[in-house]
């Protein structure tokens, strides 16, 4: 140990310096004068860079150095959570980071296949201290399991904490080949509780991000959870692991711009996550691209115009034809209406058009409808007669002109394709029993009932998925954006004209005779443009601060916990979220508890990404001890029989206990019970975990409690404790029961309601 304690100092000694060298090196960016734009642009993409590598500097003082490698060829390799260069740069680097190559024998060596290694050490410490070595020897003789072995298990056997632990010095062969999978494509990866699915899926993400450092931090890894106490929860590993830039959200957070917690009828939720919606929510805006009864009349300088039903629904289907969205194709519909009125005008004055060169548009070159609906053998209408006056295209254009000014006939366009927001298309659509009957004629009465509600009052997390795939319909009406922008720059042009005249104004005429070639004023080196783009205000947000504002972000990959919980809506939107198809997926069948979740990973994918995925399982349990797996397994069997419980590596000599009480008395029975296996075990958390209608008088007889949660199975998934009291088991759902005898890692007790109750 005395020369692991050496080496481990000298670490530490090296990373002080590194951390001082990085602060220097900020200090003096940061305070640098007399840049120009360019050179302010550049100081602020270095100064992000050396913050988030002097935060990743500070996130490793814990945990610096967990392993070495003694070599066959007699090589010694520390390995640690991040990688440290030798200060020459060109000696063998004292620290090796986790994810490099020459670190992966470390994890994935076993006795039978050794990788080259002769024996692995792990490391015991406690802050700059070691505390034990723990070594293995591999090769001939070596006993084959689970590599780490005490170390190991000293990890699973420590206290919870209410936070997850990063695994990073106890990854297993198993977990390390998941972690190290390339990062194309949709991998899948099915394993039961305990079997570390949620840590291996964030070391896959720190994996990724340092395998593809430049793509993956300029196109940000996105997160999902299912909630926002599973966050909190693993809210520490990243930074751990010396990454922060990361985007951690919940299905119900993938909207900007809202807050949905509205709460909802569960049977209206499993509606609303139903593949049929995007019907629905396209059949509401088809509706809403209205056509007039029979007639649509205008009034336009005292004339009234005509516009025919047939001729409207024309025009809709040649925009619709073009297959825009539809705020983007609202200048489409807007010049073709204009223009059939325009020619619905010259028509009335007896005119023909002269000279029909086209001026240069966006319109289709077709013949334009006649505003009566009769099509028109020529390309402008009906011939005109032989004496009729004619017009010029300018003219014709002067009339297009007229009618767009006409606030009337602007109000008739807004009226036959409205602009819509994703919010205002869906409280119009919930809020209509006939809107919801024309564009759900799919859905029973009954389920068109389950979607009304009135207008205002939120956003429930399941209307999120529903907003994403409307604006996806929508598409962007950014008028009043670009109009803003272009004010602004318009502005920073005046002023930066101004300060152009204001310099050339005070240069010094006496001493300036034009005579020096070399004499130069900013005005002749700088326009007002260039000028004012030098104070353009700069984005200073990072990657991932920018992907949650923006809902059209392109994710460089996508990782999913409890993924079989997600409904087929929320597939689409994280499916359109991640055009390269680069994800991460984990979760365990046999725990879909959610009405629209996944009953066999390919019919929940298939329809997403045509068997584009590919799956992998985990099989070690390192959570449950023996002693719980067993009866955790029981019910995993009658749930599916197919299914297989991951083996536990692990048994703590404490059976399960199980007790039928009173219903009165159950709430006092589980605090009392709590209390008794905290004196038993008194380190680490404890829950006690039952159903949503158990939970008030359970949280007013336990909350006094230190370190005691009081949860629902479906709020519990993802966490474990060490002590775990499960009240009234069998009145939970299938999933619900086999996700609540699951948590435990140390001790489990179970308390019923006695039949008369």
């Amino acid at each position: 140990m005395k020369g692991e304690q050496e080496y481990l100092t000298a670490l530490y000694t090296r990373l002080d310096r590194l951390r001082e060298h990085t602060q220097d090196r900020l200090d003096q960016v940061l305070h640098a004068a007399g840049l120009g734009h360019q050179g302010l642009s550049e100081r602020d993409t270095t100064a992000a860079e050396l913050s988030r590598r002097l935060g990743q500097l500070h996130s490793v003082e814990n945990g610096l150095c967990f392993g070495r490698l003694t070599m066959t060829d007699g090589r010694r390799l520390a390995i640690g959570r991040i990688g440290i260069l030798a200060e020459d740069h060109e000696s063998d680097p004292p620290l090796i980071d986790w994810r490099a190559p020459a670190a992966r024998p470390f994890y994935a060596a076993t006795g039978a296949r050794t990788e080259g290694v002769r024996i692995r050490r792990h490391l015991l410490t406690s802050g700059r201290t070691v505390t034990a070595v723990r070594d293995e020897e591999l090769g001939a003789g070596a006993v084959a399991g689970e590599s780490g072995g005490p170390a190991l298990l000293e990890a699973l056997n420590a206290p919870r904490t209410g936070r997850m632990n990063d695994i990073v010095a106890t990854i297993q062969a198993e977990q390390d080949a998941v972690i190290r999978s390339p990062r194309a494509g949709v991998l899948v990866v099915q394993g039961g509780p305990g079997t570390g699915k949620t840590a291996v899926a964030l070391h896959r993400a720190a994996y990724l991000l340092y395998t593809h450092r430049e793509r993956l931090a300029r196109e940000v890894v996105l997160v999902v959870g299912p909630g926002t106490a599973f966050l909190r929860y693993i809210g520490e590993v990243l930074p751990s692991l010396g990454e922060s830039g990361m985007l951690l959200a919940t299905p119900a957070e993938l909207y900007p711009g809202i807050t949905a917690d509205r709460p909802e009828d569960p049977r209206t939720a499993a509606i609303k996550g139903t593949a049929a919606m995007a019907g629905v929510i396209a059949a509401a805006l088809h509706e809403r691209q209205w056509l007039p009864e029979d007639v649509l009349e205008i009034d336009h300088e005292g004339e009234i115009l005509r516009l025919d039903r047939a001729t409207a629904e024309r025009l809709r289907r040649r925009v619709r034809e073009e297959g825009l969205p539809h705020n983007e194709a609202a200048p489409l519909h807007r010049a073709l209406v204009i223009d059939a009125l325009a020619h619905g005008i010259a028509d009335r004055l007896g005119a023909g058009v002269l000279a029909p060169d086209l001026p240069e548009t966006d319109l289709p070159q077709t013949a334009a409808p006649a505003v009566d609906g009769e099509a028109a053998d020529d390309p402008y209408g009906d011939a005109p007669r032989e004496d009729a006056p004619l017009i010029s295209e300018d003219e014709l254009e002067d009339i297009r002109a007229e009618l767009r000014d006409n606030p009337r006939v602007s109000a008739a366009l807004r009226r036959l394709w409205p602009p819509l927001t994703p919010q205002r298309l869906l409280t119009d659509l919930f809020a209509s029993p006939d809107r919801l009957a024309a564009a759900a004629p799919q859905l029973t009465a009954g389920e068109r009932e389950l979607l009304l509600r009135a207008p205002g009052g939120g956003w429930s997390p399941s209307d999120v998925a529903l907003l994403d795939e409307a604006a996806e319909l929508l598409g962007a009406d950014d008028r009043a954006e670009r109009e803003a922008a272009a004010a602004e720059h318009a502005e920073r042009l005046r002023l930066a004209q101004e300060a152009l005249d204001v310099a050339y104004g005070s240069r010094e005429t006496e001493h300036d005779d034009g005579s020096d070639p070399e004499s130069l004023h900013a005005f002749d080196v700088l326009d007002a443009e260039t000028l004012a783009g030098r104070y353009a205000e700069e984005d200073h947000r990072t990657p991932a601060e920018r992907a949650a504002a923006d809902r059209t972000w392109a994710f460089g990959h996508i990782v999913v916990d409890e993924a079989q919980e997600l409904s087929a809506m929320t597939w689409r939107l994280l499916v359109r979220r991640c055009p390269a198809r680069s994800m991460t997926l984990v979760g365990d069948i046999a725990q879909t508890s959610a009405p629209g979740g996944a009953r066999s990973w390919a019919h929940t994918l298939d329809p997403h990404l045509g068997g584009r995925w590919r799956i992998t399982e985990l099989t070690v349990n390192y959570r449950l001890p023996a002693e719980i797996a067993a009866p955790a397994a029981e019910v995993l069997h009658a749930i599916d029989p197919a299914l297989r419980a991951p083996r536990a590596v692990r048994s703590t000599g404490v059976p399960p206990w199980h007790r039928t009480v009173p219903a009165a008395a159950l709430a006092t029975e589980a605090a009392r019970a709590v209390a008794g296996e905290r004196a038993a075990h008194p380190a680490g958390t404890a829950a006690v975990i039952a159903p949503p209608a158990w939970l008030p008088a359970l949280t007013a007889a336990v909350g006094a409690l230190p370190r005691v949660s009081v949860v629902d199975p479906r709020t519990a998934k993802g966490l474990e404790y060490d002590i775990v009291i499960v009240v009234d088991p069998h009145s939970m759902a299938p999933a619900d029961r086999y996700v609540a005898l699951t948590r435990a890692t140390q001790r489990l007790g179970l308390l019923s309601p006695s039949r008369a109750d």
